[in-house]
C-alpha cells in the first residue's frame, strides 16, 4: 500500500468507526433540537428582542433599551395581579396536594373498596379541558342561572355569588383543584408503588401502625415526587390564564383585563396592541417562575440529601 492511504495505517479504522459513532447519538437527537429550538428557544429570542423596542401609530419602531422594563417595575396593574398569583398559589397549591396526597395514600392501602373505579374517578377530571371545566364550574356558580341560583330559588336560600369580586379567586382555586388533584395523585401513587416491600415488611415485625408506616416510610420515600409536583403546581399557578380568561365573560366585574400577569400579556398584546410590553411582562414572568421553582427544587433537594 502506498504511504499515507487509510489502509497503511492499522488505527485508522477504528479511528474512523469511534468517530461515525460519536455522531450517532446527535442523529437522533437532532430532529428534538431542531424542534425545540424552533417552538422554545426562537420565541423566548423573539420576545427578549420585542422587549426592547416601542412600536406606535406615530414614529414606527424605536429602540428604548430597557424602559419597559423600568415600566413593568412601576406598573400597578402588573404588580396587582402578580401578588394575586402569589396568594393564589400560597393557599391553592397546599391544598391541592395535601388532598392528592391523601388520595394516593388511600389508593395505595389496599383497603379501599373498589380502587381502580376510585383512582378513575379522581383522575377522570384531569381529563376534561380547562375551557370546558370553567365554563361548567362559571354556570354553576352564577346566581341568576346554574346549581346555587337553582338551589336559592328551591330552598329560598341566600347563597353568596361565588362570582363575586370578593370570592372568585376562592372560585378558580376550586376549578383548579378540581383539575389536577387527579392528576397529582397519580404522582404520588406511582411513587408509593415503587418502594422496597421490605420496608413495609421491616415496619410490620416492629409493630408499627398504618400511621407511622405512613409517616416513617412513605412519605420520605416520595420526597422526590412531592418536590416534583410541588414544581409542576408552582409553574402552573404563574401561567394562570384559562380559568380566569373564560369566568371573565361570565364575571366582568370580577375580573379584569389584568387579573393575572399572562391575563395582562395577553390583553395588551391582543386588545391593546402594546405587543413590546405584552413580551416585557412575559418575560418577567418567565424570570420569576423560573426563579421559585429552582429555589423549591433546590430546598427540596437539600431536605432529601
Amino acid at each position: 500500500m502506498p504511504p499515507g492511504s487509510p489502509t497503511s495505517d492499522p488505527g485508522a479504522l477504528p479511528r474512523a468507526r469511534a468517530t461515525r459513532g460519536r455522531w450517532t447519538g446527535w442523529w437522533f437527537l437532532g430532529p428534538f433540537m431542531l424542534v425545540f429550538v424552533l417552538v422554545f428557544i426562537a420565541p423566548v429570542v423573539y420576545s427578549v428582542y420585542l422587549s426592547l423596542f416601542h412600536t406606535q401609530m406615530v414614529g414606527g419602531t424605536t429602540f428604548v433599551g430597557f424602559d419597559n422594563y423600568a415600566r413593568a417595575f412601576t406598573d400597578g396593574a402588573f404588580w396587582a395581579g402578580l401578588i394575586r398569583v402569589g396568594l393564589f398559589l400560597l393557599i391553592q397549591v397546599p391544598i391541592m396536594l395535601a388532598i392528592s396526597l391523601l388520595v394516593a395514600l388511600a389508593v395505595d392501602s389496599g383497603r379501599l373498596y373498589g380502587r381502580d373505579f376510585f383512582r378513575i374517578s379522581i383522575f377522570m377530571p384531569y381529563a376534561v379541558p380547562a375551557v370546558v371545566a370553567s365554563l361548567m364550574w362559571g354556570f354553576m356558580y352564577g346566581t341568576r342561572f346554574g346549581l346555587v341560583g337553582n338551589l336559592n330559588d328551591f330552598f329560598g336560600w341566600n347563597l353568596p355569588n361565588l362570582l363575586s369580586p370578593d370570592l372568585v379567586l376562592l372560585s378558580i382555586g376550586n376549578i383548579v383543584t378540581w383539575e389536577f388533584v387527579g392528576y397529582n395523585m397519580l404522582i404520588f401513587y406511582a411513587a408509593l408503588r415503587v418502594v422496597p416491600a421490605s420496608l413495609y415488611e421491616a415496619a410490620a415485625i416492629d409493630g408499627a401502625g398504618q400511621w407511622r408506616v405512613v409517616a416513617a416510610i412513605k412519605i420520605p420515600a416520595i420526597r422526590g415526587a412531592l418536590v416534583v409536583a410541588t414544581i409542576f403546581s408552582i409553574i402552573g399557578s404563574f401561567q394562570l390564564f384559562n380559568e380566569p380568561a373564560i369566568l371573565q365573560s361570565l364575571a366582568p366585574n370580577a375580573i379584569s383585563s389584568s387579573f393575572t400577569p399572562n391575563l395582562y400579556a395577553y390583553s395588551l398584546s391582543f386588545a391593546g396592541q402594546q405587543q413590546n410590553y405584552s413580551a416585557t411582562i412575559a418575560i418577567i414572568m418567565g424570570v420569576v417562575t423560573m426563579i421559585v421553582a429552582y429555589v423549591v427544587q433546590l430546598r427540596g433537594m437539600n431536605k432529601e440529601a
